[in-house]
């Protein structure tokens, strides 16, 4: 499975941010680019406990829906609700200039990826999180918002 935790999917990762261009369309969704590049920065910021976002899980989403997300072999589903705090359009921070939100969201990866987040931090949908899950979630929150962008 892929995660952040392996250098080769880190780096995977790291170069197909770099290479979001603010030309790039969204294939679905309502975000346009530099929003998702401040959702994404907002979202690591979470788990790195810089950013709140108010908790939504419940019993099936600690487990099953945590479990689906995390370990099942299927790609994320498209316009799964996200949390108010770092939604685009409500709380989530607002886009600046392109290359400079980019730039705060590689800065903000790199230290994701280096801290390996506390399990003290809790997911704000599937609460408690071992390093291991922040990795895996780490990857496959990108990789969804990048092919989001055709990246």
């Amino acid at each position: 499975m892929k995660s952040l935790s392996n250098l080769a999917d880190r780096q995977d990762i790291s170069r197909r941010l770099t290479q979001v261009s603010a030309a790039d369309t969204a294939r679905w969704g309502s975000m346009n680019v530099n929003q998702m590049v401040c959702h994404l920065d907002d979202s690591y910021k979470v788990a790195l406990g810089e950013k709140h976002a108010s908790p939504a899980t419940s019993l099936i989403r600690r487990t099953l829906v945590k479990w689906v997300a995390l370990q099942a072999p299927i790609r994320w589903a498209k316009g799964f609700p996200t949390r108010p705090e770092i939604e685009q359009g409500k709380g989530g921070t607002t886009p600046i200039a392109f290359r400079q939100d980019l730039a705060s969201l590689l800065s903000t990866f790199d230290r994701f990826c280096d801290a390996l987040p506390s399990p003290c931090v809790q997911h704000p949908i599937f609460g408690e999180m071992t390093a291991g899950n922040w990795m895996r979630w780490g990857y496959l929150h990108a990789d969804h918002h990048l092919r989001q962008f055709g990246r």
